[in-house]
């Protein structure tokens, strides 16, 4: 058809691209894929591979750049915390595998604290287990038996629960049962932090700070317990055989994570101070408007600007100028309440900060 691009795009689907300054939610699809990235997956669909021995290669290139026993590429980190839990339920033994959900005679129950349960645990709970929480280390050793399967720490939660990583694990290492932290949105650094605090097996995202494909995940730590959740997922016929990566999200993660030991992560993070800059030079003129940089917790690494401002002063809600950018040209996505909003510099693209800060200024002149 003369005249038509070959490929459909988001605006001939009358779907609106946006500006991201909220962080790497999956919602606003995460991240952008690294340039290397892009290249590794479009060189990966030229040809065929057998994906055992693909994995085989991926898992130890990862353990060498990740420092540690080997690594496993998902379908992102929901299916690492489905097949991670069902090694530990079922391992290897394919006619436990075949069963699962029905985990009658197996162990069967999980154990967390209850300042670590999250939504994402039902990726947890389908493989058929029962999540019992435990609230001091005394509990944890009392609720510790031949039942208990896995111990599940997240990472997010890491300080706000009464037992640590570090108590956590070795509790379980005394029991013989796996510690599994679900880190998604944090910093793969290496050497883990998790592991050297004793945890088995660590999970992240792959399409959130490490910037590779949305649909993969990564997890490290310990081979043999890696191996046996690989073998619980695709393209293996088990309960994770639905969450399939592909050789272009296995080869795409691994050049994230190539890239993510060679990048220059100060120099990120002063790119994003200085946007942030731009974006409260832009607003602090406004009558009462207020800003504070604040810094992050485990996830979403990165500077955040909190702006507030006297409602009787400036006569509109940070809810409503949210709603307004994201309803402008071009869309613009922030976390917002009643009375500011905030700036994640984390997923925004070079000269975005100069487009906020001049669209943010128009909306609050359009009041003031």
């Amino acid at each position: 058809m003369s005249g038509q691009l070959a490929y459909p795009t988001y605006e001939s689907l009358g779907v609106r691209p946006l500006v991201n300054c909220r962080g790497t939610f999956t919602i606003i699809s995460g991240s952008l894929i690294l340039p290397e990235v892009r290249q590794a997956m479009v060189e990966a669909s030229k040809q065929y591979v057998h994906l055992d021995e693909l994995m085989e290669a991926v898992g130890a290139r990862i353990g060498g750049l990740m420092q540690c026993e080997w690594g496993l590429v998902t379908n992102g980190c929901a299916a690492a915390l489905c097949q991670v839990t069902a090694a530990c339920v079922a391992g290897t033994d394919p006619e436990k595998m075949a069963r699962l959900p029905d985990t009658t005679g197996m162990k069967n129950q999980v154990l967390v604290q209850p300042s670590h349960r999250h939504v994402y645990d039902h990726a947890v709970r389908m493989v058929g287990v029962e999540i019992i929480e435990v609230e001091t280390l005394a509990e944890l050793d009392a609720a510790l038996s031949d039942r208990t399967a896995m111990l599940l720490v997240f990472g997010d939660a890491a300080e706000r629960g009464p037992i640590s990583v570090a108590d956590m694990a070795a509790a379980g290492q005394r029991h013989g049962v796996p510690t599994f932290v679900d880190a998604a949105a944090e910093r793969p650094d290496a050497p883990n932090w998790y592991l050297e605090q004793g945890a088995d097996a660590v999970a992240y995202s792959g399409g959130k700070c490490l910037r590779g494909p949305q649909a993969s995940g990564l997890v490290l730590g310990r081979k043999e317990l890696l191996q046996a959740a690989f073998l619980n997922g695709a393209p293996h016929h088990a309960l994770g055989r639905p969450m399939k990566a592909g050789k272009e999200e296995i080869m795409g993660l691994l050049a994230a994570v190539e890239q993510w030991v060679v990048r220059d992560h100060e120099a990120e993070w002063r790119e994003w101070e200085r946007r942030l800059a731009v974006i409260a030079a832009a607003v602090e003129p406004f009558p009462s408007v207020a800003t504070q940089v604040n810094q992050p917790g485990r996830s979403n690494v990165a500077p955040n600007l909190a702006v507030r401002w006297d409602r009787d002063q400036l006569a509109i809600s940070g809810n409503e100028l949210a709603r307004q950018l994201s309803a402008g040209q071009p869309r613009i996505e922030i976390a917002a309440h009643e009375s500011g909003f905030g700036i994640n510099p984390y997923m925004m693209e070079p000269g975005e900060e100069d487009i906020v800060a001049r669209r943010v200024s128009e909306v609050l002149a359009a009041v003031d």
